[in-house]
């Protein structure tokens, strides 16, 4: 099955630097395989036998902690999640000079669409929307600074959750696509 794993806080502001080369031996070593990474900012795909994403985020946050002396958390998804994401997502969001689109993946304590009540956006200024596994939010790039989500940053809610734009995260939705044919290859050869 294929996985992506979402690291949260690496190679941000020069903290926590890990070079994706040695990222990648550490998820084989611990098991995974086809792994590719994709960007510098923790995003790993890999294709392992089907568990939980729990048991699969533990053993990565492990490895990386034995391999880099990091205690980085790691959100897991499997393909199936992040198809639903992406089908919730919508098409006509972008992140670019006129719009700023985000996908906050949730760790599972959060993942609940309660926590849309717990977010410090000003009502009527730009989109929120909850889908398993994340929460959708995009705003105009003129209405950031206005739309409350700049409070977010630093909060214990920021803390239980890992950021990617859309951008980034319908790469990811690809590369995982490439992945899934590989892998379909593999077992028919």
């Amino acid at each position: 099955m294929i996985y992506i794993a979402l690291l949260r806080g690496i190679n941000v502001g020069g903290n926590n630097k890990i070079e994706m080369k040695k990222l990648k031996q550490t998820f084989e070593h611990a098991g995974m395989g086809h792994v590719t990474t994709y960007i510098n900012s923790g995003n790993i795909i890999f294709s392992s036998q089907e568990r939980p994403n729990q048991e699969l985020s533990l053993v990565l946050e492990q490895a990386i902690l034995e391999d880099f002396s990091l205690p980085i958390r790691v959100i897991v998804r499997n393909m199936k999640e992040i198809q639903s994401i992406m089908e919730a997502l919508p098409n006509e969001w972008s992140n670019d000079t006129q719009m700023k689109s985000d996908v906050m993946f949730l760790w599972d304590e959060i993942n609940d669409i309660s926590v849309l009540d717990k977010l410090p956006l000003k009502p009527g200024i730009g989109h929120v929307m909850y889908t398993p596994g994340a929460i959708l939010f995009s705003v105009s790039k003129e209405q950031v600074t206005k739309s409350g989500l700049t409070k977010l940053v630093g909060t214990k809610l920021y803390q239980q959750m890992t950021v990617r734009n859309v951008n980034t995260t319908r790469q990811i939705y690809k590369l995982m696509q490439m992945a899934e044919q590989e892998e379909l290859q593999d077992m028919s050869s």
